[in-house]
């Protein structure tokens, strides 16, 4: 028996949304006018009987906008959580990163699913819950109820969403299962270098290239892409193996193997990285190319290590779009830029970039090198491993199996008749003792470093055993960076600035609060984290004549970092702070990666 709010929408008799009743409520909301309701009334009418899209489809796919706000779609996404609002359901935007898959796809079949267009999203103790598009077509709940002895509550979910998911998870649950019947795998068999169980009548093995092996490596590439992923991990457990992305710098679990599979998993990709995958005792390193959703080229590298109960393997993304932006992209303001870039443009010298590791030292370096490396240049590069292959840049990878390091290497490229030259990392001596030879010699040396801010940079050299002299004479100056999320542009709202707080964190510049700041809020794009993307934030240490007369053979830190904020450095806190007041990140984001400045 149909409510009298279902009466509203529904059809009496099979329960199901009517078009005609959902643009009366539309109509009556003011949301759309006559006339758009009378144009699909009038084409929807001749075929309605073989009419497959559901009401809210057809009506998203007339891409009108609210009578309200021209600025309001109404699509799909709003249609729905219209529809939750009217029938006094909670709304739901499915999210396959925090669904629990196994168990989602065991409480019923694909066909059931698919036939009422339905989809469990959360698993509790007493209840579970399922997303549907269609409040009041509810046959198949009391069935099920019984079924799986749990009380079913509802949720609104979009059509398209459940549609997509529908076939993804129960694609990627249906390759576990089949990868777990081909082996018949045993809970135990994956604790191999912890400690070894004799098993009696089993025969047979899950092999790389067995075809749910196989499709599991697609979907889990094409996931991470979709999901924005910088990492995957392939995290090997005593029954189940956890699969893990790291997104916009935050680990995010997305599903847990059994241990068999995900070894096999791991075969595969190293076969396709070309790695030896008989040997598990060593860790290894590998390359593997691919495409992404959009038919883009994607480097992938690939690193392994054993552990106890199998090989763990992390795949770093190299998405060109992300490691070869604009300047613009990068989040230097316009006073940070126009120095990184009077940097830069000198004829000779070394500029280093520090960080510690995910700082996005790689990005900065790259997206420079693509604006320097004009036709009139001669641009090279010794990398270990080389992150990003670029044409416009001539790349050699180190190779210690043949003593090729940077050392060796920049040796051999000061013969090569250069004209920049970017050595990865400065690790040791003899590399610094390369640089600095290729700065006196006339060459614009970029390297990194692994220090906590720029100035540590000088005394790091020092520690290395390079004369002061010689870091006077060669080096322009030292960006120290790190990165932050920034909010979601789709979701972010603004709030009354916090003026005691601001001042507490801007005390030694006794800077006015601004009038508002932003906060993150929450939406679909962003996964309702508040968040989307990451930006820099930058401390540039100019190497003036009053900050080298402290570069001695006995500089102090301290003295030396005075002396750069006396002389206009301004520390990696307040350049996180002014974006703070700019509205694109949050304090806790800010604080969280800087240290605090030592002013006085």
């Amino acid at each position: 028996m149909l409510t009298e709010n279902a009466k509203r929408f529904a059809d009496p008799v099979t329960g199901k949304l009517e078009l005609e009743a959902v643009l009366d409520g539309l109509l009556l909301d003011g949301l759309i006018n006559e006339s758009n309701s009378a144009l699909l009334r009038s084409i929807s009418k001749p075929d309605a009987g073989r009419q497959v899209a559901s009401p809210l489809e057809r009506i998203a796919a007339g891409e009108w906008t609210s009578q309200h706000d021209p600025k309001q779609k109404i699509d799909l996404d709003f249609l729905t959580r219209w529809l939750a609002r009217k029938v006094d359901l909670p709304w739901k935007r499915i999210d396959p990163l925090q669904i629990d898959v196994p168990a989602v796809t065991s409480l019923t079949s694909h066909a059931y699913a698919s036939r009422f267009n339905i989809i469990c999203v959360e698993v509790h103790a007493e209840h579970v819950v399922f997303g549907t598009s269609e409040p009041f077509f509810t046959e198949w709940q009391e069935e099920l109820q019984r079924a799986i002895g749990k009380e079913i509550r509802l949720v609104i979910c979009n059509p398209r969403d459940i549609k997509r998911y529908l076939q993804e998870l129960y694609s990627v649950s249906k390759s576990v299962l089949g990868a777990k019947k081909d082996q018949n795998l045993q809970q135990s068999s994956a604790v191999q270098n912890l400690e070894q169980l004799m098993e009696l009548g089993r025969h047979g093995k899950l092999e790389a290239n067995d075809s749910h092996v196989v499709s599991l490596v697609d979907w889990l590439l094409q996931y991470a892409y979709e999901q924005r992923a910088s990492d995957i991990h392939l995290e090997p457990r005593r029954e189940t193996g956890a699969v893990r992305f790291r997104i916009d710098g935050v680990m995010q679990q997305v599903y847990d193997m059994p241990s068999g599979v995900m070894a096999a998993v791991t075969s595969r990709l190293k076969i396709l990285g070309r790695l030896d995958v008989a040997e598990k005792r060593r860790p290894q390193d590998g390359r593997l190319k691919t495409r992404n959703n959009d038919g883009k080229e994607v480097e992938l590298r690939i690193s392994t290590m054993p552990t106890a109960f199998g090989e763990k393997m992390v795949m770093r993304i190299f998405d060109p779009e992300v490691l070869l932006r604009d300047q613009s992209q990068l989040g230097f303001d316009p006073r940070e830029a126009g120095i990184w870039n009077s940097m830069i443009q000198q004829p000779n010298g070394i500029v280093l970039v520090t960080g510690p590791t995910g700082s996005g030292k790689t990005t900065t370096l790259y997206s420079s090198l693509q604006r320097l490396a004009t036709p009139e240049v001669n641009v090279c590069t010794i990398e270990d491993p080389i992150e990003l292959v670029v044409p416009a840049f001539n790349q050699m990878q180190v190779q210690h199996n043949i003593e090729l390091d940077f050392a060796a290497g920049v040796r051999t490229l000061l013969r090569q008749d250069p004209d920049i030259i970017m050595v990865g990392e400065i690790r040791d001596l003899e590399t610094a003792q390369m640089a600095v030879q290729a700065a006196l010699t006339g060459h614009l040396v970029l390297s990194t470093l692994h220090t906590n801010d720029a100035a540590s940079a000088v005394t790091r050299l020092l520690e290395l055993g390079v004369p002061y002299y010689l870091i006077r004479s060669t080096l322009i100056g030292v960006v120290a960076q790190r990165l932050v999320r920034t909010f979601c542009p789709h979701c972010v709202a603004k709030a009354d600035a916090d003026e005691a707080r601001w001042k507490e964190l801007m005390a030694p510049w006794k800077s006015q609060p601004p009038e508002h700041i932003s906060h993150a809020v929450g939406c679909l794009e962003c996964r309702e984290s508040g968040y989307l993307g990451r930006a820099g934030i930058y401390e540039l240490l100019e190497m003036t004549p009053s900050v080298k007369e402290k570069i001695t053979s006995t500089t102090q830190l301290e003295e030396l970092r005075k002396q750069a904020y006396k002389d206009g450095m301004r520390p990696m806190r307040l350049s996180g702070l002014n974006k703070v007041a700019q509205g694109k990140t949050s304090y806790e984001e800010i604080l969280k990666v800087t240290p605090a400045p030592l002013m006085e």
